[in-house]
């Protein structure tokens, strides 16, 4: 017996319902062993600070898809959650909350500061894992990891002793990006490009032994001049040449530097003379390398002028720019100040202005590991797509640097190394060792830096399955099937696994590296709070339930194209949700009584228009299974969407009135059977994309059938639903009908007037079909007189279509007033050339199209296009108006 549904589809209620059911019933459960096929994906781990951001939502939606669609094909489903710790991000929260305290974590001590993160943790970490849960993620929770649980700490542990004996990781005094507020070395990820208004300062440096002579050199930087080692210009700069092996001195310090050649100089920036300060540049580093110049580092780890800055030592950096420019002015030293735009870096967390700063840290040296991570690609082991990403990632692989894997806070993996206090041993080790391994002495002291995030996170396809034990989940799942991620972490992230996973693991951690685009917000701009344009996912969900929401994105989802996220169109997608709903309860509706399991499809007398609906279900079924095999989730959602619109509910719903309500039983049973049949897997085929309100209507379906949706099998093409001919017959009918009613469209018909028609076919075959399709014409059409043949003549006062090879004739004596018709159409026409010639003025007008936004000048040049196709439509109807009259 089929259940009633509710006269409106109402989200909220249903999609707590239905979750909570999956839950308990352990349908997102993988085994860890099974005789199915295996398919897994690990979530990119959010951080545990974070909350659903539409970048998330878009990234789990499309996860979830995959995973629920392969779920219903048969295979062992693993979707492995769980949370990221967020070193800096983590830390800052609790600090902040100290801070309201009148506290500092200095105060609290390294123990107890790490105690009060993981309080905060078990109080108001992971508040992202109930909103995944909200938008429908069938992740296995009682799976759920997090980077600094035991198991995955004990995996950290053993990669970093295993890397260090390898020779792999070593400490060196390099320089690194520098937070002065966090105090941190952070990661190029965690540093966030600002576009501003700076200044670019030319001072004058003078050549040593020759008064009066100096060479200008440009900088953005007064304040790190004070650890300048050399000026360079590049070799074949014909202007310097005489200069080179010079000394210049540096102003305010009058220290004697030497002047270098070197290709690095751009001959075009500036006067084509630069500064080398080694200890604060990432460029002038590697030129001090090739060089051997002196590394002064001026700074302190707060950003204040040190000792080697002499006479400012004490100051803050910015202070001692000024002062810096104020001297050299004073000094007769600056030759001209010139705004320059410039992109400068700061902190993620605090926003501090981030420097390169000299400091010793611990290393990965990745170049033995990038070799085989960028083989596996470049063999097909794991394929990157869009493929456009893969030069990218060939790109940062061919040229990678060493990555700095520490971090100067407390919370993360305290790196395991102990430095002896007696002879200076470093010993590494799974466990706190009680003696130096070198001289014995107990005086050991533990390295108090911690790993960067990226280091636990580059473990994270093995390191949740259980490595480094020899689990039954990791001999099942790994190498996981795909990766669905962002481009923003391609190198970061995916890269690290990608050499952690071959390197541990022999095997890479994954077939496919899915990246997906950013969500934008309507007009292409990047979403942020200073714009005030964020869209909240938790607020759609609210207002327009979680269906229509993943649906929208998903439909979004083009391969390498960002989407353009408006709320109108999730409001269009909720009215689809409407439309599915309004579909399945005409259907049930008419089911009453009806059982599908006395009946079989293959002995059913089909119409044509059945035949043509289970052909287009046939064909939709094939073509989503292709596009999601293939990434392309805007071509399956989009197929769905249209099949179901435009073919189910627009055609064959009306189709199968005349049957349902006549007075042929066989008919009656036969289109109950189809209706019930196409919506019974059409709710399947859109379950991965719409989990609630399929599963909600799937229930209420007559019929015998498993516990739920979610484990009914993905509708393959079949060939009892594959009926080409009758579905091409069928379609050279629609279009007949879908002629006619354009007639009555341009003609403003309205739909309860019934009509006369004529139909003239080409040939005897298209007369045989319209004729044994007359009853859907008729009622379809609303047409009170039909007549067919071949050859007809068209009659004078008729409008004409044609449709394929079959003329349409409507006489329109008597059907419209023309002389009222006549008024209407250029009362019509007046008022749209008013409309014309408003746009016009406004698109010619200059000071408009230069002053005015790119993106509202294009919309006024839309709307200009629009009336004026509507004008063409207008003029063409009331010249067959006049016709009439003629």
């Amino acid at each position: 017996m089929s259940k009633e549904l509710a006269k409106g589809y109402e989200p909220h209620d249903v999609e707590k319902r239905w979750y909570a059911e999956w839950e308990a019933k352990g349908y997102f459960r993988a085994a860890a062993t099974s005789d199915k096929k295996p398919f897994s994906i690990v979530i990119p781990p959010p951080n545990v600070t974070g909350a659903l951001h539409m970048g998330h939502a878009l990234n789990n939606t499309l996860q979830d898809i995959l995973c629920r669609w392969k779920r219903m094909q048969g295979y062992n489903v693993l979707w492995m959650p769980g949370t990221d710790h967020a070193g800096i991000a983590t830390q800052n929260v609790v600090e902040r909350q100290l801070a309201a305290e009148k506290k500092d974590r200095h105060e609290l001590g390294r123990e107890a500061f790490i105690k009060r993160v993981w309080k905060w943790k078990a109080e108001s970490g992971g508040q992202i894992i109930g909103q995944l849960k909200r938008l429908g993620a069938s992740c296995d929770w009682e799976r759920e990891r997090f980077t600094m649980d035991e198991g995955l700490s004990k995996a950290v542990r053993t990669v970093f002793v295993k890397l260090y004996q390898d020779g792999l990781i070593y400490r060196d005094n390099r320089l690194i990006n520098w937070c002065p507020r966090c105090h941190t070395a952070l990661s190029d990820i965690e540093v966030e490009h600002e576009d501003k208004k700076g200044h670019l300062w030319h001072i004058r440096y003078p050549v040593a032994g020759e008064p009066g002579k100096y060479v200008v050199v440009a900088t953005t930087r007064p304040e790190t001049m004070l650890g300048d080692t050399a000026v360079a210009v590049h070799p074949e700069d014909e202007r310097y040449q005489a200069l080179v092996g010079k000394k210049v001195i540096l102003p305010l310090v009058n220290r004697e530097i030497p002047v270098i050649a070197d290709d690095y100089v751009d001959r075009e920036f500036g006067t084509g003379v630069v500064k080398i300060t080694p200890a604060h540049d990432f460029n002038d580093f590697e030129v001090g390398q090739r060089h051997g110049l002196d590394k002064i580092n001026v700074l302190d780890e707060s950003g204040i002028i040190n000792a080697e800055g002499r006479q400012y030592e004490g100051m803050d950096r910015f202070e001692a720019r000024k002062r810096i420019v104020e001297e050299l002015e004073a000094a007769g030293l600056l030759e001209k100040i010139e705004d320059h735009a410039m992109a400068v870096g700061g902190c993620y967390r605090c926003k501090t202005v981030v420097e390169p700063y000299l400091s010793l840290q611990w290393y990965v040296k990745v170049a033995p590991l990038a070799e085989r991570a960028l083989a596996a690609v470049k063999e097909g082991k794991t394929r990157i797509l869009p493929k456009q990403w893969e030069n990218t990632y060939y790109d940062w692989m061919e040229n990678i640097r060493d990555w700095c894997i520490s971090r100067q806070i407390w919370w993360g993996h305290r790196i395991p190394a102990w430095f002896c206090d007696h002879c200076g041993e470093v010993t590494v080790a799974m466990e706190a060792p009680a003696t130096c391994c070198k001289c014995g002495s107990d005086e050991l002291r533990q390295e108090t830096d911690v790993l960067d995030t990226w280091f636990s996170s580059a473990l994270w396809p093995f390191s949740t399955m259980g490595w480094p034990e020899k689990t039954a989940e990791l001999a099942t799942f790994y190498p996981t099937s795909c990766l669905v991620t962002g481009f923003d972490i391609l190198f970061f992230w995916v890269a690290r696994m990608m050499m952690m996973g071959l390197h541990f693991m022999d095997e890479v951690p994954f077939g496919d590296v899915y990246i997906h685009a950013l969500v934008r917000d309507a007009h292409g701009q990047k979403m942020s709070k200073s714009k005030g344009n964020v869209i909240d996912p938790l607020t759609i969900i609210d207002q327009y339930g979680t269906d229509a929401f993943r649906f929208t994105l998903a439909a979004f989802a083009a391969q390498g194209r960002d989407i353009k996220l408006a709320e109108e169109r999730i409001a269009g997608y909720r009215n689809f949700c409407n439309k599915v709903w309004n579909a399945a309860r005409f259907t049930l509706m008419n089911l009453e009584g009806f059982d599908p399991d006395t009946l079989k499809l293959t002995e059913l007398p089909l119409s044509e228009g059945d035949r043509w609906v289970l052909h287009r279900l046939n064909e939709t079924a094939r073509e989503t299974g292709k596009a999601l095999t293939e990434y392309r989730f805007n071509e399956a959602a989009m197929g769905l969407y249209q099949f179901t619109w435009s073919e189910f509910c627009d055609w064959y719903l009306e189709l199968s009135k005349k049957d349902l309500y006549g007075d042929d039983p066989l008919r009656k049973k036969t289109a109950q059977y189809v209706l019930w049949y196409t919506l019974e897997h059409l709710l399947r085929l859109l379950h991965p994309f719409m989990p609630f309100i399929t599963e909600e209507i799937w229930q209420a379906l007559p019929g015998t059938k498993g516990a739920t949706i979610m484990l009914a099998p993905y509708p393959e093409p079949a060939p009892e639903r594959s009926h080409p001919e009758a579905a091409a017959n069928m379609e050279r009918v629609m279009a007949v009908i879908s002629g006619i009613r354009n007639i009555r469209g341009e003609m403003e018909v309205p739909p309860s007037r019934e009509i006369s028609v004529i139909l003239s076919c080409g040939t005897e075959e298209s007369l045989r079909l319209m004729k044994h399709n007359e009853g859907a014409i008729v009622s379809l059409a609303r047409v009170a007189d039909l007549a067919m043949g071949q050859g007809i003549e068209k009659p004078e006062d008729a409008s004409i279509q044609v449709a394929g090879d079959v003329q349409i004739f409507v006489p329109l004596k008597g059907l419209v007033d023309v002389e009222e018709e006549e008024k209407r159409l250029l009362k019509e026409i007046a008022k749209i050339e008013k409309e014309i010639d408003l746009f016009s003025k406004k698109l010619e007008n200059p000071s408009f199209v230069e002053r005015a936004p790119a993106d509202v000048v294009a919309k006024e040049r839309e709307k200009l296009a629009e009336v004026t196709d509507k004008k063409l439509v207008l003029e063409a109807s009331l010249e067959k108006i006049r016709h009439l009259k003629g």
